[in-house]
C-alpha cells in the first residue's frame, strides 16, 4: 500500500490529525484544496499561545512543521472520488490520478451559506461572524446584532449580551413565543421585527423603512454543507443538526465506515480553530492505533 493514511483536507484539523501519525513515522499524504473556512478572518483568537495571530500564519506554520517529518507528503489538489479496495482505500485526485492508503482521515471542512442579505457576505469574517468566543471581545462592548436564520438563533441572541448591548433582528426567520420573549427581555436583548434590507458602510444595518442601526459586530448562524461529497460517497452516516449535517463519529472520531475517521468542522458543531486542532489530534492518534491494533 502506497501510504498508511491519506488525510483529505489540510486546514487546522487535517494538520493536527497528520501530526501524531507523522511522529509515529507513518507514511502520510495530506491532500488539500486550499480553502480554509476562516480564510476571510484576519486574525485568530482564543487559541492558547496563538491569540491574535493571523489565521493564515497559523496554518502556514502548521504545514511547515508537519512537512519537517520525512514520512509526510503534501499535495495541493481536490479529492473527487474515494472507494474501498482490498486492504484499504483508493482516492482519485482531480487531474492527478489516484493514491492508495490503509486508512482515511476526512478533514474536509464545511461551506457556510449565509442569509441572502445584500452586503452581508462581503463583511463575513471581518464584521459579520458566527462565533462570539472568537470575535466578541474585540468589539469592545459596542453594539451587537444577531441576524436570525431559524429558531436556533435564540441561542446566539441570549448569549451575545455578554459582549455588548444586543439587538435581535428576527428578519422573518421565526416569531418568538411569550416564553422566548421573556428570556430575551431578561437578558436585555432588543427584539427588532422589521426586515433587514441591506448592510451598508462599515456595518450599518438598513431596515426596509430606511431606519439604520450602526453596529460594532453582527452575528448569524449560517446553514452548513460539508465541503466534499467523499464521506457520503464512502457510505458514512450523518447527524442532522440545526445548522446542517455533520459526519457521524464516535468519541475517537471513527465514522460508521471501518477505517475512515473524520474531524474538524465537518464532523462536529462549534467550529473554531482550537476545537478543530483538538478534534484532529484525537482522529490522528485513533487512526494510528487502528493501524497498530488492526481495529477497523
Amino acid at each position: 500500500m502506497e501510504y498508511d493514511v491519506i488525510v483529505v483536507g489540510g486546514s487546522y484539523a487535517g494538520l493536527a490529525a497528520a501530526m501524531p501519525l507523522a511522529r509515529a513515522r507513518r507514511r502520510v499524504l495530506v491532500v488539500d484544496g486550499g480553502l480554509r473556512r476562516n480564510r476571510f478572518a484576519h486574525h485568530s483568537h482564543g487559541f492558547l499561545t496563538q491569540d491574535g495571530t493571523p489565521a493564515a500564519a497559523i496554518a502556514a506554520t502548521g504545514r511547515e512543521q508537519l512537512l519537517a517529518y520525512d514520512t509526510v507528503q503534501w499535495l495541493d489538489g481536490k479529492v473527487i472520488h474515494a472507494q474501498r479496495i482490498e486492504h484499504g482505500f483508493r482516492v482519485e485526485i482531480e487531474g492527478d490520478g489516484h493514491r492508495e492508503a490503509k486508512r482515511l482521515v476526512l478533514a474536509t471542512g464545511v461551506v457556510d451559506h449565509l442569509p441572502p442579505v445584500p452586503g452581508l457576505a462581503e463583511r463575513w469574517g471581518t464584521h459579520v461572524f458566527h462565533c462570539p468566543y472568537c470575535h466578541g471581545y474585540e468589539l469592545n462592548q459596542g453594539k451587537i446584532g444577531v441576524l436570525a436564520t431559524s429558531p436556533a438563533s435564540m441561542h446566539q441572541a441570549l448569549l451575545l449580551p455578554e459582549w455588548g448591548p444586543t439587538t435581535f433582528f428576527l428578519d422573518g426567520a421565526f416569531d418568538p413565543d411569550d416564553e422566548q420573549l421573556a428570556k430575551l427581555d431578561a437578558r436585555g436583548v432588543t427584539v427588532e421585527r422589521e426586515r433587514v434590507e441591506r448592510i451598508d458602510g462599515e456595518l450599518d444595518v438598513v431596515l426596509y423603512s430606511g431606519r439604520t442601526l450602526a453596529l460594532a459586530g453582527l452575528f448569524t448562524m449560517p446553514r452548513l454543507d460539508i465541503a466534499s461529497p467523499i464521506a457520503a460517497m464512502l457510505g458514512c452516516e450523518f447527524d442532522d443538526t440545526p445548522m446542517g449535517r455533520t459526519v457521524k463519529t464516535d468519541f475517537i472520531k471513527a465514522t460508521t465506515v471501518p477505517g475512515v475517521f473524520a474531524c474538524g468542522d465537518a464532523a462536529r458543531l462549534g467550529g473554531s480553530l482550537p476545537l478543530a486542532v483538538g478534534d484532529g489530534t484525537m482522529a490522528g492518534a485513533a487512526t494510528h492505533q487502528s493501524l497498530v491494533f488492526g481495529q477497523i
